[in-house]
């Protein structure tokens, strides 16, 4: 067996362990589709390794080499749809078809030309570059990445100037081989076949490592939300809230805090039910949402307790959305119980100079329970301040 060959053998058992894992990271949640075309593509992969290594076996030897282009083509080809599945968005579909098809008439010319023309190495190497030019492409056009995305568009460019480089180190080393036979026993063969074992390794391993990343984040996410509302847990508002406390006052902008508690809750379960009380919560997380900022942090941090940090807004401001939430949910009524009317209390606390998480949300709190004594279905601050409620003005501190 040959340098080449041997490397070749180790190339498709790595393209084995990589489909292995991607396939089980596809089995594991099929929400991550992306991991069921990179299978494909390094199944693709071991076919083009079967290929190269029995090219020798083959009475059409002109077939064989077209098979194993066309498989390495295939291989990028579908690591692309899964890079644009990965970051979520279209697949260049035309692109890569129009590629693909030009590939295919490149590889056509170069069956009858002779093996060490230049104009034949770069026809055979080009498609390649190109595939992996525009996995960068798709890489690089996604706004939001991380250092893992950059590495990999920034290896696929690498890859792809590695491809173009092939010929001139085809010339350098002594040429590719008077035939496809003689391919293997070449220096440029085990040179080429080493380099791919690179581009397997580095390429499974930032996909991998990115996927893995990404399904982390996901049970980082579900172990700080909240199932029925949809909104983060007491540990992921906490967390959250903390890490603005000790941020904001340094950048000289207002944080201001929400607590939100609906009225007569345990009430609402003992006369309607449970299922009534879940649809409650689910109800009122609706109207957050509705009313917030995409960069307010919402949290429900009890049963029937709710909080919303506003990063940026004073008190005043906290308070204008604490009395919107109010009243929209206040004019809601669920379809099947008519008559029966929901509000919600609210306390509002703009955080203090060198005041510390638990000390602000003390003071929402205190606030809150003041709505509560006070006849509920309204807005208190914690310190002296105006607020309207139904039309009436009260000062409350």
């Amino acid at each position: 067996m040959s340098g080449a060959s041997f490397i070749l053998a180790i190339n498709l058992l790595i393209a084995g362990l990589f489909c292995t894992s991607f396939v089980v990271i596809a089995i594991y949640d099929s929400k991550y589709r992306s991991a069921r075309w990179f299978a494909a593509a390094y199944a693709t992969g071991m076919l083009y390794a079967v290929l190269e290594v029995s090219i020798s076996t083959f009475s059409n030897v002109g077939l064989a080499v077209f098979l194993g282009h066309t498989a390495f083509l295939l291989t990028l080809l579908l690591l692309n749809i899964g890079i644009a599945r990965r970051f979520g968005v279209p697949v260049p579909r035309a692109l890569l078809t129009a590629a693909f098809a030009l590939s295919m008439a490149a590889i056509t010319l170069t069956l009858d030309m002779p093996r060490d023309s230049l104009l034949r190495m770069y026809l055979y190497q080009t498609p390649f570059s190109m595939m992996q030019a525009i996995g960068a492409w798709i890489v690089f056009r996604v706004h939001t990445r991380r250092v893992i995305d950059n590495l990999l568009g920034g290896f696929l460019i690498v890859s792809s100037l590695h491809f173009l480089s092939k010929p001139l180190l085809a010339g350098l080393v002594g040429g590719s081989g008077a035939s496809p036979q003689d391919y293997l026993g070449t220096t440029y063969a085990m040179l080429s076949q080493s380099l791919g074992a690179v581009l397997i390794v580095a390429t499974g391993l930032l996909l991998l490592l990115a996927l893995m990343m990404d399904i982390m984040k996901d049970m980082t996410a579900k172990s700080e939300t909240d199932l029925l509302s949809g909104l983060l847990n007491r540990r992921g508002f906490e967390e959250r809230m903390e890490g603005l406390v000790r941020r904001y006052p340094l950048n000289g902008l207002p944080l201001s805090l929400v607590i939100c508690d609906l009225d007569h809750f345990k009430d609402v379960n003992d006369t309607y039910g449970h299922g009534v009380g879940d649809r409650l919560i689910t109800l009122f997380a609706r109207t957050l949402r509705d009313s917030c900022a995409s960069h307010h942090v919402l949290g429900r941090v009890g049963g029937e307790e709710f909080a919303v940090v506003l990063p940026g807004s004073n008190l005043a401001a906290a308070r204008l959305l604490a009395e919107s939430v109010r009243g929209n949910f206040s004019g809601i009524a669920l379809e099947d119980i008519p008559e029966a009317r929901f509000t919600a209390s609210f306390g509002v606390a703009e955080l203090s100079l060198n005041e510390t998480p638990a000390s602000f949300m003390a003071r929402a709190d205190a606030a809150l329970y003041q709505a509560k004594r006070t006849g509920r279905d309204c807005v208190r601050v914690s310190r002296m301040e105006h607020i309207i409620e139904g039309g009436r003005t009260f000062a409350t501190k």
